[in-house]
């Protein structure tokens, strides 16, 4: 009986599927760098991208069963105009009142607005539902 220097066992055909070879560690080792560029632009671009438009909630008071006024500022362009859609909501957050708020040119970047809001019924709240360019 000779004894053989193969290092691979011979095995069953089919019995335990395809040998497993020396793989692909380059092209996962570049996939993961790719994965890493693409996350690290998106996040810079969600940090510094948009066009500069925001908003911020500052208050609300409810006048009575037919109007409401909300307080909010606005961060955009000095020179810009946009237009802002506010809500009144009552109990069940229904919309019982609804204004869009234009804002204008200012000398500042952020501006504060004052509006009432017409309501048909008493509201419990007020918010600015979206804000874009004019």
């Amino acid at each position: 009986m000779t004894a053989t220097s193969d290092p691979t066992p011979d095995l069953p055909a089919g019995r335990y599927g395809k040998p497993s070879g020396p793989g692909r560690p380059g092209l996962a080792r570049a996939a993961m760098i790719a994965l890493g560029v693409v996350a690290v632009a998106v996040a810079a671009w969600l940090a510094l991208g948009g066009d500069g438009l925001s908003w911020k909630m500052v208050g609300f008071s409810v006048d009575g069963p037919t109007s409401t006024a909300i307080t909010f500022d606005v961060t955009k362009d000095a020179d810009a105009t946009v237009r802002c859609r506010v809500q009144a909501l009552s109990e069940s957050y229904a919309e019982v009142g609804v204004q869009t708020v234009e804002v204008g040119p200012a000398g500042t970047a952020t501006q504060r607005v004052t509006s009432a809001i017409p309501t048909t019924e008493l509201a419990v709240s007020a918010v600015v539902e979206s804000c874009e360019a004019a």
